[in-house]
């Protein structure tokens, strides 16, 4: 390999991303990076649907396994993660593949944050006061700065109170900081991206068999010892695939009720992902996945 090559793999959940990178990496002799907001959790597996170690097939994977539930992450800590895969690739002679399981960070990656002041804890009890009430809360910031809190629902708890703690750390209404402040790209090499498409009804499918192997892995299992070990405080346990089954074991779904449910929250959430992918990805090879395997793959 004469120079460090790099591409990214977006696509829906269930797309079949994951098996394709694998053969990607073999093929190209590559790391994988793993884009993925809950395939960075240790212990959870099951509900990730991450690659078990053997479907890795000796293939060095970033991003999987690498907090604990109870641990918290942002977006920056994917950046980091980015700039340890590129490294370590470059170090090795390898090429590096993203996968975008949550293409919101590929798209950080791309187009750059802004930076972030570290937040003291006065600023923090300030935050917390307001939170109280998440109406109130939303309210102060749209009468601070209308302009910024357009992009923010009422009840995005956790956008408004990272703007809170901005203002209340700096002064700063939001707008005028990032102006000041503006996004630093961390991929600067051109990247192609590619996206798998997939029919509605076949994803459909996709998802459901996906979630019955899933309940039959042992989802309940692990949500329960997830529950018993971390509470139900982490934003993880929040997660699809996981607050279905904590409200089945609460009793509100029977277990048939409760694989209903993770397959119509997949289905919403493969949706969203559909639309954020068309609208922040206009330079993109977008194919069905036969089709995009033969491309990339011969």
């Amino acid at each position: 390999m004469n120079k460090f090559k790099q591409l990214a793999i977006i696509g829906s959940t269930a797309s079949g991303k994951t098996a394709l990178s694998i053969d990607l990496a073999k093929k190209n002799n590559a790391y994988i990076l793993s884009l993925d907001s809950l395939a960075i959790y240790k212990e959870i597996d099951i509900a990730s649907a991450k690659p078990t170690v053997e479907e890795r097939q000796n293939i060095q994977h970033f991003g999987i396994d690498v907090i604990f539930p109870n641990e918290p992450f942002d977006v920056t800590t994917f950046i980091t993660l980015y700039k340890q895969a590129r490294k370590q690739a470059v170090k090795d002679e390898k090429n590096l593949i993203i996968v975008g399981g949550t293409s919101f960070y590929l798209n950080a990656l791309i187009n750059g944050i802004s930076e972030l002041p570290k937040i003291s804890k006065e600023a923090k009890d300030k935050s917390n006061e307001l939170l109280k009430d998440l109406t109130t809360a939303h309210k102060f910031l749209s009468d601070l700065d209308n302009k910024y809190l357009k992009s923010i629902e009422s009840n995005d708890r956790y956008r408004i109170e990272k703007m809170l703690n901005l203002y209340f750390q700096t002064g700063i209404p939001p707008t005028n900081y990032f102006e000041t402040h503006p996004p630093k790209p961390s991929i600067v090499e051109p990247l192609s991206i590619y996206e798998i498409t997939v029919e509605r009804k076949i994803l459909r499918e996709r998802i459901n068999k996906r979630t019955v192997k899933m309940i039959e892995s042992g989802l309940i299992d692990e949500v329960f010892y997830l529950e018993k070990n971390y509470t139900r405080t982490p934003n993880c346990m929040k997660s699809i695939g996981i607050k279905e089954v904590l409200s089945y074991l609460d009793g509100y779904y029977s277990k048939i009720e409760m694989k209903e449910k993770i397959v119509t929250h997949t289905a919403q959430l493969a949706k969203r992902q559909r639309t954020f992918n068309a609208s922040q990805f206009k330079e993109k090879t977008a194919l069905p996945l036969e089709e995009l395997s033969d491309l990339l793959l011969k």
